[in-house]
């Protein structure tokens, strides 16, 4: 385990690495948070293959980070046994993961990155974008001059004279 300069670790956060006791993977884990990083309170950060956080990257309250996760598939076996293989994980620099965020194993997120509340995290997520909701999509992103909304699929809200409409 790693932590960088300046780096302001929150109370009640819970890092680990490796499995336990009864469980079994042929690796070295580590979990790297970088210099001048702040981590929330009541963070957990879970690692089994990896899990790399750039410099100056700010976590809300109740956020989790795991590389890992549990199978499922075997009947004679507890599911807190089985295991997934574990996917490395990346937080580039300066990004901002709010509260009750998680981020799940495989995810590499770019540098200047903001992930809205309670958003859940998987996959790539490019560099200077605004990703929001369960699963996490891009809403927002920097195009080289300003910020602009991303269009998305699913119809959206529109509040007018006090009503609600689907747009």
């Amino acid at each position: 385990m790693h932590i960088g300069a300046g780096a302001l670790i929150g109370p009640y956060v819970s890092l680990a690495v490796g499995l336990s006791p009864l469980q079994t993977e042929a690796n070295d884990p580590t979990i790297v948070i970088g210099n001048g990083c702040s981590i929330g309170a009541h963070n957990g950060i879970v690692a089994l293959a990896g899990i790399t956080i750039g410099a100056h990257v700010y976590t809300g309250p109740r956020v989790y980070i795991t590389d890992i996760n549990h199978g499922y598939e075997r009947f004679d076996e507890p599911i807190g046994h089985q295991l997934q293989v574990s996917r490395p994980v990346s937080i580039g620099a300066n990004s901002w993961i709010g509260t009750n965020s998680v981020v799940l194993p495989g995810t590499v997120i770019g540098e200047h990155v903001v992930v809205a509340a309670g958003s859940v995290v998987s996959g790539q997520v490019p560099a200077r974008c605004i990703v929001a909701g369960a699963p996490a999509r891009i809403i927002r992103r920097f195009d080289g001059e300003a910020w602009i909304s991303v269009d998305e699929a699913v119809p959206r809200l529109r509040h007018e004279r006090g009503s609600v409409d689907l747009a």
